[in-house]
């Protein structure tokens, strides 16, 4: 097991009606239907993998030796909504990074998005001890921006022709991150202001 996973293991989180369960083969048919509402492989700014390829998808998060890979779980209805990570992990600076970060169609501006944050944001933080948490996305992808910045995160910079999108054209991409010594007053803004819509 590499440095990052010792430091990160597998973990169940939940919370609100939520369950983020370690990513495994078994979830490959609930990631194909939640990647279906919406057809979300159709966007070049996202993670989702096109119809065929949720276990190639699956294993490759698996093998990545500096992420950890969650699929996002309504507890009620045991239906699978998406999927989440950390990864760059850095155990040595205890940093780490939340993307890998995609839902179905139908359940955004609903609250998930902040739930989920939340129990990454407060495993991190809280149990693992990280003094930086970090995001990355695309610089067209500015609803993802807008999330971002909802959380608290701090902007740090645009990196520019920085990598591939999935249709060959070359991206922008845009960083933020949040320390410990800001999540406080983080969590307390999403207690207030989104984590109660989904009582």
């Amino acid at each position: 097991m590499s440095d990052a996973l010792l430091w990160v293991p597998p973990v169940v989180l939940s919370a609100h009606g939520i369950c983020l369960h370690p990513l495994q083969a078994e979830h490959a048919d609930g990631l194909a239907a939640a990647a279906q509402d919406g057809a979300l492989w159709q966007l070049v700014v996202t993670s989702v993998p096109e119809p065929g390829q949720e276990l190639a998808y699956i294993q490759q998060a698996q093998k990545t030796p500096d992420r950890q890979a969650w699929v996002v779980i309504e507890e009620a209805s045991g239906q699978i909504l998406g999927s989440t990570s950390y990864h760059d992990i850095l155990p040595a600076v205890k940093r780490l990074e939340i993307g890998y970060t995609w839902y179905r169609q139908s359940h955004w501006r609903t609250g998930l998005n902040s739930v989920c944050k939340w129990m990454l944001l407060r495993h991190a933080f809280e149990t693992l001890g990280a003094l930086t948490v970090g995001w990355r996305t695309d610089g067209l992808n500015v609803r993802s921006q807008a999330a971002i910045v909802r959380l608290g995160a701090h902007y740090d910079g645009t990196i520019r022709g920085h990598a591939l999108r999935r249709d060959g054209t070359v991206r922008d991409t845009v960083m933020y991150s949040m320390t410990r010594a800001e999540w406080p007053v983080a969590q307390e803004r999403l207690l207030a202001g989104f984590l109660p819509n989904r009582r």
